[in-house]
C-alpha cells in the first residue's frame, strides 16, 4: 500500500509539474507579466528589470518541467524528491500569502491555459505538498523506468525542449495561444454578455496634462487636443458576469472618439499594429510595417496602431520611423494580452482574428492575399 501511495503521489506530482512548466514555457512573456504583477504588489517592480523578470520566468518553467519529467521517469530519485519537496514548500508558502494579501486574482500556475482562484491554488498546493512529503519519505519505492546508462538522455532532452519552446515563444509567438484573442477568435462574441446575465460596470479614466497640471477624464468629458495624454486605467466599479474579453476599447488619439464598435464591426480587413509601450518597441522592422501600411492604403483597408504610450512617445516613434498611420489608445494590459510582441501585428475582419505576427516574422505584402482567403 505504501509503494502504491508513493507512486500515485509521484505520478500526480510529475504530471502537474510537467504541465505547469510546459504552460509557462509556451508563453514566457505571460509568465513574466504575472511575475511583474507579484513584484509590483510587494513594491519591487522598480528594482527588478524586465530582463530579470523574463529570466526568472524561463527559469521557473524549466525547473518545474524538469522536476516533473524526472519524477515521472524516477531519475535521481532521492535528489529530485527532496528538490520537489523544497519547491512545493516555497510554492505553498507563496500561495498562503496570495490568499491573505490577494495581490492578483489568478496565480498564473498554468499560464493562461487553466485559471485558478487563489483559494483553489492554495488547495492544489497543499495536496501537492502532501504528495511531495510522501515521495521524499519513501523515494526508494519509486521504480526506475530506464537503465542508468541512458537516463542522462531524459533530463538533457527535457531541458533542451523546454528552452526551445520558450525561445520560440519569445522570438515569434507562443506555440499555443490560450488567450481570448487567438487566431479564429471572434472579438465581438468574446465581449458579449449572455442573455439574463448582468455585466460588470467598468470605468475607464484618462490621465491628461496641460500647463503642468494633471487631471483625470472619462470618455464622456474627454478634453481637447491641447491636453497631453499621460496614461489610462480601467477599473471595475461594480461586479457582474465578466466575458472573456471585457476591457477591449480603442480611442482615437486625435479626436478622443471611441471607435471600438467601428473597428470590430468593419466587414473589411483591419490591420492592428500592437505596441503596449512605443518607447520599448523594437523599431528595426519599421520598413516592413510601412510596407504593410501602404498595402492597406492601396486596398482601402483600415490600419491603426494601438498603444498606451503618451503623446511624446508617439511623436518620438513617428520621428524615428516616419510613421503616418493613425494612433489609438488602448489599455496596456489588454495589448499585452492580445499579442506577445512589441510591436506585433494582428489582422481582423468583421471582428474575427485571422492573422497574428511577431515583429520578427511580419508578413510580406505578396503573402497577405493568401492570408485573407484563410
Amino acid at each position: 500500500m505504501i509503494r502504491l501511495l508513493v507512486n500515485v503521489c509521484r505520478i500526480l506530482l510529475g504530471l502537474t509539474l510537467t504541465l505547469s512548466g510546459l504552460a509557462k514555457a509556451i508563453d514566457p512573456r505571460g509568465t513574466q507579466y504575472k511575475i511583474e504583477d507579484y513584484l509590483g504588489a510587494i513594491g519591487l517592480s522598480a528594482i527588478v528589470k524586465d530582463w530579470q523578470a523574463l529570466t526568472l520566468s524561463v527559469t521557473l518553467s524549466t525547473v518545474e518541467f524538469l522536476l516533473g519529467i524526472l519524477l515521472l521517469f524516477a531519475i535521481r530519485r532521492r535528489l529530485v524528491s527532496m528538490a520537489t519537496l523544497l519547491f512545493m514548500t516555497v510554492m505553498t508558502a507563496i500561495s498562503i500569502w496570495i490568499v491573505i494579501a490577494n495581490p492578483v486574482s489568478d496565480c498564473g500556475c498554468f499560464g493562461d491555459a487553466i485559471h485558478l482562484t487563489n483559494g483553489q491554488t492554495l488547495l492544489k498546493n497543499i495536496v501537492l505538498l502532501g504528495c511531495a512529503i510522501m515521495v521524499a519519505w519513501k523515494s526508494e519505492l519509486m521504480p526506475a523506468l530506464l537503465p542508468k546508462s541512458i537516463q542522462w538522455i531524459v533530463p538533457n532532452g527535457a531541458l533542451l525542449s523546454c528552452l526551445a519552446i520558450s525561445a520560440w515563444g519569445l522570438y515569434y509567438l507562443p506555440l499555443i495561444d490560450f488567450r481570448p484573442y487567438h487566431i479564429g477568435a471572434d472579438i465581438r462574441a468574446g465581449m458579449t454578455i449572455p442573455e439574463g446575465e448582468k455585466g460588470p460596470t467598468l470605468l475607464t479614466t484618462f490621465i491628461m496634462e496641460k500647463d503642468g497640471e494633471r487631471k483625470e477624464f472619462t470618455l464622456e468629458n474627454y478634453p481637447d487636443s491641447t491636453w497631453t495624454f499621460i496614461d489610462s486605467k480601467t477599473v471595475e466599479i461594480e461586479k457582474g458576469y465578466e466575458p472573456p474579453i471585457h476591457d477591449f476599447s480603442i480611442v482615437d488619439n486625435e479626436s478622443g472618439e471611441d471607435i471600438t464598435e467601428q473597428v470590430v464591426n468593419d466587414k473589411g480587413y483591419t490591420f492592428l499594429l500592437i505596441s503596449p509601450y512605443l518607447e520599448q518597441a523594437d523599431s528595426r522592422h519599421f520598413g516592413e510595417i510601412d510596407a504593410i501600411y501602404e498595402y492597406a492604403k492601396e486596398h482601402r483597408y483600415a490600419f491603426y496602431c494601438l498603444t498606451s504610450s503618451n503623446d511624446k512617445a508617439i511623436a518620438d516613434w513617428k520621428d524615428l520611423t516616419g510613421a503616418e498611420y493613425p494612433f489609438c489608445m488602448t489599455d496596456a494590459t489588454t495589448l499585452k494580452t492580445i499579442i506577445r510582441s512589441n510591436p506585433g501585428l494582428v489582422l481582423i475582419r468583421n471582428g474575427k482574428v485571422i492573422g497574428k505576427w511577431s515583429h520578427h516574422n511580419l508578413p510580406k505584402t505578396n503573402s497577405l492575399d493568401k492570408q485573407k482567403t484563410m
